[in-house]
């Protein structure tokens, strides 16, 4: 905290720049147009370019994905202090995401898609040194950071990779925000949402390229067309001529697709069509007990996915129940998060309360199921106001 009661105290501090620039983006991005060869990283996880290019290669994920950032949905500060609180929302609401965003909802949708796709999420709340505020928001490229363990193993610092030099720690650690999904124990970074669908998405992957490539082939009628000279001498010496007659005659009949157009041969010639006999293997079954699993992963009720297999409104309803709870606990994950960056808010402008993060509700059956329950709630103190009433006029 150091850093940032430097800040607070408004003495310029020769250890600090004056320039409002992120720090999680490497160095060298300044220097010249070409970064790219100078933040070539060796080594670097292969996972996170394997979890990006399964979104790139089977839609159905990166919907399911992109379905629950939406689902996830808003929020609002409420506290006691209502001129606080509608200021404080207010900032949230305008604040600049990534020089092409505005507002925190921006930066926590690329911020959950990180951390659902990747296992990990890292971004920086960036300050103005000399007028102390707060500047922006900024979602951190993971390629580029690197997590640390300190002295103390409950000690985490996030690094900045530069090229081939070794990754050291930024300089402002508090203004960082991380999150991991699942992590293991003793694990630094988390797990991500498609953990354990490689495999499964590698056979969908090969079904898919089989059933385009069956199809070109099969699709793409080809015809072996077989001419049989007779016995006859004359016969044998003109197999040839007559065989390359037959093919001019047939290509051009192929090729004339303005009118229909006859073949006409003489002598024993049979044509067939190639690959007719043979029939294409049936992909329904496999392809859908691979979605089940992609699916099942992801958490997201088939229906929602545009996928109409066979369910009782009874099981549907028990799979929105399911995917409420999953949204819930992606929320509290973002939490920690939301309440740094409104603490810093609050600290850089002298405020101190008490707040909650309230979320609105994830659908409209939401609303209705908690409009039925206010309901069944009064008609029941209505019921017993009214039998004490009774019991009272009795007694």
């Amino acid at each position: 905290m150091a850093i940032l009661n430097k800040l607070l105290s408004r003495k310029k501090d020769n250890s600090i720049s004056t320039d409002v620039g992120v720090n999680t983006i490497p160095s060298t991005y300044r220097k010249h147009p070409f970064s790219m060869i100078n933040s070539y990283i060796p080594l670097q996880r292969s996972d996170l370019k394997l979890y990006k290019e399964m979104r790139e290669a089977i839609p159905i994920i990166d919907a399911a994905i992109e379905k629950i950032i939406r689902l996830t949905g808003k929020f609002k500060i409420t506290s006691e202090n209502q001129i606080a609180a509608h200021n404080l929302n207010q900032f949230l609401d305008g604040i600049n995401v990534n020089g092409t965003g505005a507002g925190i909802s921006a930066f926590l949708s690329a911020y959950l898609d990180d951390l659902l796709t990747l296992g990990t999420a890292v971004g920086e709340m960036v300050i103005n040194p000399e007028t102390l505020e707060f500047e922006a928001l900024y979602n951190a490229d993971l390629e580029n950071i690197e997590l640390k363990h300190g002295e103390n193993p409950l000690n985490v610092y996030v690094c900045r990779r530069d090229g081939f030099s070794d990754s050291k720690p930024l300089p402002n650690q508090n203004l960082i925000l991380m999150s991991v999904l699942n992590p293991e124990a003793g694990k630094i970074y988390g797990n991500s949402l498609l953990n354990g669908l490689p495999f499964v998405s590698s056979v969908l992957l090969k079904i898919f390229n089989t059933i385009g490539t069956n199809w070109e082939r099969v699709g793409n009628v080809r015809f072996a067309v077989t001419y049989k000279p007779s016995d006859s001498a004359g016969g044998k010496m003109l197999a040839k001529e007559r065989a390359r007659l037959i093919a001019d005659e047939w290509s051009k009949a192929m090729r004339d697709t303005s009118h229909i157009s006859d073949f006409v041969s003489v002598g024993d010639v049979s044509i067939k069509v190639i690959g007719a006999d043979n029939q294409i293997l049936d992909s329904e079954v496999p392809v859908k007990h691979m979605l089940e699993q992609i699916v099942a992963k992801l958490g997201i009720p088939p229906c929602l996915l545009g996928i109409s297999w066979s369910s009782t409104e009874r099981m549907s309803a028990v799979q929105v129940d399911i995917l409420t709870s999953e949204l819930e606990y992606y929320r509290q994950l973002l939490n920690p998060c939301i309440s740094k960056i409104c603490n810093l808010w609050l600290r850089l402008n002298g405020l101190s309360m008490d707040y909650s993060i309230d979320w609105e509700n994830i659908n409209l059956q939401d609303e209705v199921e908690l409009a039925n329950a206010r309901l069944t709630n009064a008609q029941a103190v209505k019921l017993e106001n009214e039998l004490l009433i009774n019991n009272k006029e009795q007694g």
